[in-house]
């Protein structure tokens, strides 16, 4: 925006003046500090002085820095009926970006972002906007070390299964509620929020260690001054957001995802940003690139590695390096040159235990197995790679329940049968509303010891910080008249890993007797969540409603 354009602008010009802006300032290029900042969830709480720096940096490179918020909600917080407002934030969250940053002529942009829908929601944002832009996560948080052990988020979560089976006392779980979230960044562990960083880094579009980085190091104020300069040059040589993201980089990030255990919610969210990039890649795409490379490293919940671990370790380049004959390296990054300039001698790992290499794979293709069969027609995830190999084949009686709320007090009343399936139905993106997470059950299944002879499935998902037998985003849902409605307490389940399928031993035509018989729970949804019902795919179709 020029400071001496015609009279149209003059009352743009005006009210930016009002703000503090001088017209020497509206000559230069204006960067929209597009910040997550807020004061009540740990992830996010760090961005409010990275944003003082990312400033700094634009400053300093001849461009005007202009900060405008978003919401971030939490989704370890938000749990119960707060998790149905998670999902939908997404799509809102892009949309308010797209809105505000259209509204106000932004040149470019830096999106600080952390957590698990905040991150996809600005990649939708970045991909629909198209300006010169560059993302920031805040790093992450510091693990809870004892003189026992090393804890991060997932450990809390199981050890609600530990306090109901009575393995703990409470003055270690009151011990662990208090301590084992040790300090502001993202959790500690290989959840959504840093499955999706990592994404970003590899997609080029983020510094590389920008996630793994802790929130605290110096390190990550010197890396919000350059990203803060970088944008400007990047609005100079007119290079968007779509001259980093490409078929390539998003082939690359999707296998990063894979070589690493990253979370379930990868896959509904990089089939959502692909569509708005117009990228055709749909479940079975999905599928198909993440199964071509081998699963080389894994952190918490499904090792005993945390996020630090990984960045003593090499970080994002030091798996890159190992997988780098499935990749196209010609991809370009956008604080300068290509991923080959960037995966050198130097981007090995320092910590072989940590990363592997290929020759040495945990899991030989890919970390998701994507389920097919009479149960999800149009698909399902489960982590593979987080999943005991005595488990990868499990067949056992249906136990069926209509919402979180109801698989919960059924686990507390220690009355779960080992060889069974929960399955938890209505849960979907309309059924919920919402497709909340089922986290706190998965969780509990793990820290109660069921993980080994119990399998959970749903149409609703899974927490990034979820290891076990747990079946997700099995589709159609069951409020769309999907086979998961049809199903009763006894049915036979047979879930298979190796051979991809999931189905249950009902015949067709007795299937169909009952598709007549569906009553939908009483689910209600109002405002919001009433417009998301009503607009909201398939899981398999990314879960959009607002694209």
């Amino acid at each position: 925006m020029k400071a001496d354009t015609n009279s149209s602008e003059a009352y743009y010009i005006g009210l930016m003046n009002a703000v503090g802006f001088r017209n020497k300032d509206i000559d230069k290029p204006l960067i929209g500090i597009v910040n997550s900042w807020n004061e009540v969830n740990p992830g996010h709480k760090p961005l409010r002085e990275l944003a003082e720096r990312v400033k700094e940096g634009v400053w300093a490179n001849g461009g005007t820095p202009a900060e405008f918020n978003v919401p971030a909600p939490c989704d370890g917080m938000a749990q119960i009926r707060g998790m149905q407002y998670v999902l939908p934030q997404r799509d809102l969250i892009a949309a308010s970006i797209e809105s505000m940053v259209h509204a106000h002529g932004f040149d470019g942009l830096i999106f600080l972002c952390s957590c698990d829908k905040i991150i996809p929601g600005m990649l939708m944002a970045a991909a629909a906007i198209d300006l010169p832009s560059i993302f920031l996560t805040a790093g992450s948080m510091l693990p809870y070390e004892t003189d026992c052990d090393i804890y991060v988020t997932p450990d809390l979560k199981e050890s609600i299964g530990m306090m109901e089976k009575g393995s703990i006392s409470e003055d270690t779980f009151r011990s662990f509620k208090e301590n084992i979230c040790f300090s502001c960044g993202t959790c500690s562990m290989y959840g959504t929020a840093n499955t999706m960083g990592v994404f970003a880094e590899v997609l080029g579009v983020a510094p590389f260690d920008s996630t793994t980085q802790l929130f605290c190091s110096s390190a990550k104020a010197k890396q919000a001054r350059d990203v803060g300069e970088q944008v400007v040059e990047l609005v100079r040589e007119g290079k968007t957001f779509s001259h980093f993201v490409t078929e390539s980089s998003f082939r690359n990030a999707v296998m990063h995802v894979s070589a690493t255990g990253g979370s379930t919610n990868a896959v509904i969210h990089c089939i959502a940003i692909a569509k708005i990039l117009g990228l055709k890649i749909d479940l079975k795409d999905f599928n198909d690139i993440q199964s071509t490379v081998p699963v080389i490293a894994k952190f918490k919940p499904s090792s005993k590695y945390n996020l630090w671990d990984y960045h003593k370790a090499g970080g994002v380049r030091a798996t890159l390096y190992e997988i780098k004959d499935f990749l196209d390296t010609n991809t370009q990054l956008v604080m300068g040159g290509t991923l080959d300039d960037a995966l050198g001698e130097g981007a090995k790992t320092k910590l072989p235990d940590v990363i592997h290499s290929k020759e040495k794979a945990l899991h030989k293709d890919g970390c998701f197995s994507i389920l097919y069969g009479n149960l999800a027609p149009k698909g399902c995830v489960v982590k593979k790679s987080g999943v005991e190999p005595s488990m990868f084949k499990h067949r056992g009686p249906a136990v069926v329940f209509d919402s979180e709320e109801d698989v919960l007090k059924h686990m507390r009343s220690g009355d779960v049968k080992e060889g069974c399936v929960l399955v938890i139905r209505y849960e979907g993106p309309k059924g919920g509303p919402g497709m909340r997470e089922m986290s706190i059950p998965a969780a509990m299944l793990v820290g109660m010891g069921l993980h080994t002879s119990v399998a959970m499935v749903t149409d609703g998902r899974f927490s990034g910080a979820t290891r076990g037998p747990c079946v997700g985003h099995i589709s159609p849902e069951a409020w769309e008249g999907g086979p998961i409605a049809c199903v009763r307490n006894g049915d036979i389940i047979s879930i298979d890993l190796e051979a991809k399928t999931i189905n249950l031993e009902v015949n067709e035509s007795e299937l169909e007797k009952r598709k007549k018989d569906i009553v939908k729970p009483d689910h209600p949804a109002e405002h919001v969540l009433k417009a998301y019902r009503n607009s909201v795919d398939g899981a398999e179709n990314g879960a959009l409603w607002l694209y």
